[in-house]
């Protein structure tokens, strides 16, 4: 059910993200760690990856699942798969959501996440 996204989903993945917001999504994340998915119907419904990476943690992001497909269980099913690749690795996940997004807080609370930091986060973008 879980299967690895490749650039070949980049499309899906990246429509994903812009329907949902789960926060700084590009392509380039693809070159930073594994993404992985759940696809119903040929659709690419839900997926979660790694991105940042420091010596012993590993980044759990970009976890979204299309809103026809919520309340399903997939974002708790890819959080769960990515942290625990992570940790088979002996590294430690951690992630980032954003204080307005309770759902989601919600969601990595009930699977052993906890509040770290609260933080202000500034996205930057060079001007063209």
């Amino acid at each position: 059910r879980v299967q690895r996204l490749t650039r070949d989903d980049a499309a899906e993945m990246l429509a994903l993200a812009l329907i949902t917001k789960p926060g700084p999504f590009t392509l380039e994340a693809l070159s930073l760690g594994d993404f992985w998915g759940v696809k119903i119907e040929g659709r690419l419904a839900a997926m979660a990856g790694e991105r940042m990476k420091q010596p012993g943690y590993t980044e759990l992001s970009g976890v979204c699942s299309h809103p026809e497909f919520r309340g399903g269980g997939l974002g708790r099913l890819l959080s769960l798969f990515v942290a625990n690749q992570i940790a088979a690795r002996g590294e430690v996940p951690y992630l980032h959501a954003y204080a307005s997004n309770t759902t989601a807080i919600g969601l990595y609370e009930s699977i052993g996440f906890r509040l770290r930091s609260m933080m202000n986060v500034a996205v930057v973008q060079r001007a063209e």
